[in-house]
């Protein structure tokens, strides 16, 4: 696919021609991290750090397993999953430990794995696989260095999840069939036939469809880290903490900068398709559960009531010429406040958002200003919490050769140039968690309109004509 996108407000491309303000910051912060880092090192060396214990348990064993899941994960266990491994032959390691926010990794396994592969001394050359819990209840993420391996273990391992029956299973079970799809190399052709079922062909650009294949999850996971992590630096070395921290942080900014233009620029020329592995979003509003139903629904309440008094304060012109507007943005309220009374869920909740966008964008060009009448793009397809879209941009999704225009962020822009994939908003579709445009789209408005990516007409008009109804009766 192409991913080559106009310049957008928000969105974060790298400028080649200011590269080196860019590594300079880096490494200035770099270095004064690395101050602090030497300080620390030598006020607490002995300081029994999460990675050092990670590190130790799998010098011993392939298999670490954090205390608190020992009842899921029994010892027992642990050693059968552990002779697997070492009859295969592979040089595949399981982390299972909490990922928790404001933990020493910040409830990242990719960051856990860096600092683990640091403390264990393993470079760049070193083979090796981790395979750890998922951000995502009920998955797996897998890890493989070098970078994009022969085992294909970021994909195969991320399949897990997806297969049918592994849903329930226990960890033993699901790490067990991890190590076989790793083990069998062919971890793309898993994951591809696991998903399937999440690419149902839908006709395609005339808002009747959803089709867009979920992404989140980023497809740079299955590379390789770049060594420790600032929380777990300051191990053994010849030289002092301080110099070792400068040194190793200010090298790692140098090449994070220069990564990150290559990969731009990569990302703009590149002509296939995004892959990424399913995943759920993490904002605030989209990770919450019935609390965070609650929450989304008071805070539409208020934008309701909001919109309301901008109807009631605002003065039509006398001439009476852009009736057409006014009347969008009032009966823009009137959607909004059938589909939040009807709501159900937060891609509900956020439908009401969306309806209350398009209604005072309509009001905004309904003004007498000239540089008002500008068409205003939607809330961000794919995940319309994150705000107004910044820019159109041309997505491929997964599994279809087909590109779609959708409205998107700058977050979400800036992720699919870069070959990342962006944030998705979830629904539950048959007691599982899937991208809200994977619903069928006769079950969803915002399915088959994209919070209004996908089609020609309004939100509004659908709504009034009852099509936000008579999918609702169908859930």
């Amino acid at each position: 696919m192409s991913t080559e996108l106009r310049a957008a407000p928000g969105a974060h491309f790298a400028r080649p021609a200011r590269l080196p303000a860019v590594v300079l910051a880096c490494v200035v912060t770099a270095l004064a991290l690395a101050l602090t880092l030497g300080t620390a090192g030598r006020a607490g060396a002995a300081d029994d750090r999460p990675g050092d214990r990670i590190a130790e348990g799998l010098r011993k064993s392939p298999v670490y397993v954090d205390p608190s899941y020992e009842q899921a994960f029994p010892a027992d266990k642990q050693r059968k999953l552990a002779e697997k491994i070492k009859a295969s032959g592979l040089p595949v390691r399981v982390v299972v430990v909490p990922l928790i926010a404001g933990d020493a990794w910040g409830g990242d396994p990719k960051k856990m794995v860096d600092v683990v592969r640091y403390r264990l001394a393993e470079g760049q050359s070193k083979k090796a696989v981790y395979m750890t819990l998922s951000e995502n209840d009920g998955f797996l993420n897998g890890y493989e260095f070098p970078r994009r391996g022969k085992y294909q273990a970021f994909w195969g391992v991320a399949a897990v999840g997806h297969e049918e029956g592994m849903k329930d299973k226990s960890l033993y079970a699901k790490f067990s069939r991890a190590l076989e799809i790793v083990k069998s190399g062919n971890g793309d052709k898993v994951y591809e036939k696991a998903t399937e079922d999440l690419r149902s062909d839908r006709p395609s650009g005339n808002g009747d469809g959803a089709e867009a294949e979920a992404g989140a999850g980023a497809e740079d996971g299955d590379g390789a880290g770049t060594g420790a992590g600032a929380e777990d630096a300051g191990g053994g070395s010849g030289l002092s903490p301080l110099v070792l921290g400068a040194l190793i942080v200010a090298g790692l900014a140098v090449l994070v900068a220069a990564g990150l233009v290559h990969r731009t620029v990569r990302a703009r020329r590149s002509s296939s398709s995004i892959r990424v592995p399913f995943t759920s979003p993490r904002s605030v509003f989209a990770t919450a559960r019935k609390a965070g139903v609650r929450d989304l629904r008071k805070r539409a309440q208020r934008e309701l009531l909001a919109y309301n008094e901008e109807l009631l304060a605002h003065e039509p012109s006398e001439d009476g010429a852009d009736s057409d507007l006014l009347q969008l943005s009032l009966d823009a309220y009137a959607a909004a406040g059938k589909v939040l009374d009807e709501a159900r869920d937060i891609p509900d909740l956020a439908g009401v958002l969306a309806l209350l966008q398009e209604g005072r964008d309509a009001l905004r060009r309904s003004e007498p200003s000239a540089s008002a009448r500008a068409a205003a793009l939607p809330l961000c397809f794919f995940h319309p919490l994150h705000g107004r879209a910044a820019d159109r941009i041309r997505w491929r999704p997964l599994g279809r050769r087909e590109s779609l225009s959708v409205a998107a962020c700058g977050d979400c822009a800036a992720a699919v140039a870069a070959r990342r994939a962006p944030e998705v908003l979830t629904q539950t579709l048959q007691d599982r968690r899937v991208p809200y445009f994977e619903v069928p789209p006769e079950d969803s408005l915002w399915a088959a309109t994209g919070y209004g990516s996908l089609t020609e007409d309004t939100l509004t008009e659908r709504v009034l004509r009852g099509d936000f109804t008579r999918a609702s009766r169908r859930r």
